[in-house]
């Protein structure tokens, strides 16, 4: 059954350099569920969930450069391993112990590294329509490198889209995605700025930048091997291609490790929330 949550109270927390601020609900002792967004969406990607998680302490975040989170200084750029960092700097400086993450997208890569790497930090992950990691043949680091460092040069030169109204910025993004959109205002309206001539996107743009760098398959499976905390994906059975590839190359790999498909895309967790907090919920109490 749903709780009654008019309004997620925001929060903010801060990493020194860094501010992340997010949204939560649910009773302040009770245990925490953390929420890790997929990229260029934010926290409000979580809301449709949230009223079906009672008894639990929901915690979702806005990545750096996303939501109302701050950007990183002007000299820096969105490492994949720097995510971590950033996860791992909201455990310190909470004093968190281990808890049940839930993850979608690009969130349940940054998961999976950090469940591998700090599993003391984590009682369980549930990762939505993300398996694995994405990563490159050997032979194609240089052409990674060049595409980068290339990609950083345009992206000086380009101006964010200006949009007159949020209705014109929520159809935009239903054009580039397969969100319904109901879910594909939530994510927007969080994700917008007023400016003196109509609407621009607070993301930062270098988030849109080529990665200098990937991981090779051998560096993705031994991440995905060292993953010894319970693990569940639900993914949607119109979800994205690299989900249903990696459930065949990286689902062997995990030592506890159980799958659902269910109906929707790849933002299945806001197309049927409760379907998608049931299965959390009797992940969680299993453990």
């Amino acid at each position: 059954m749903a709780q009654d949550i008019k309004d997620p109270a925001q929060v903010c927390y801060d990493l020194g350099q860094l501010e992340l601020h997010g949204l939560t609900c649910g009773d302040i002792q009770d245990d925490i569920v953390l929420c890790l967004h997929g990229w260029l969406d934010n926290a409000a990607s979580f809301l449709p969930l949230m009223p079906y998680l009672p008894g639990k302490r929901v915690i979702a975040i806005d990545w750096p450069g996303h939501g109302l989170s701050t950007h990183r200084s002007a000299d820096a750029y969105y490492h994949f391993i720097d995510w971590v960092y950033d996860l791992l700097q909201l455990f310190e400086a909470n004093g968190w112990g281990a808890v049940d993450i839930v993850a979608h997208s690009m969130g349940g890569m940054i998961a999976s590294a950090f469940a591998a790497t700090f599993p003391e930090k984590v009682k369980s992950l549930t990762l939505i329509d993300a398996i694995g990691f994405i990563n490159a043949n050997e032979e194609q680091t240089t052409k990674q490198l060049r595409q980068g460092m290339l990609s950083r040069l345009q992206g000086k030169k380009k101006q964010k889209n200006l949009h007159t109204n949020e209705e014109s910025a929520i159809q935009a993004r239903v054009a580039v995605s397969d969100l319904r959109y109901q879910d594909a205002a939530l994510i927007v309206k969080r994700g917008l700025k007023k400016t003196g001539d109509g609407y621009t996107w607070r993301a930062d743009s270098r988030l849109r930048m080529i990665s200098p760098y990937r991981l090779t398959l051998g560096q993705a499976e031994q991440l995905i091997s060292d993953i010894t905390v319970p693990v569940q994906l639900i993914y949607g059975e119109q979800g994205m291609d690299f989900v249903a590839s990696g459930l065949k190359h990286f689902g062997p790999m995990f030592k506890d490790f159980t799958s659902y498909a269910l109906p929707g895309g790849h933002h299945v967790h806001m197309e049927q929330p409760q379907q998608t907090a049931e299965k959390i919920l009797a992940f969680i109490h299993l453990r």
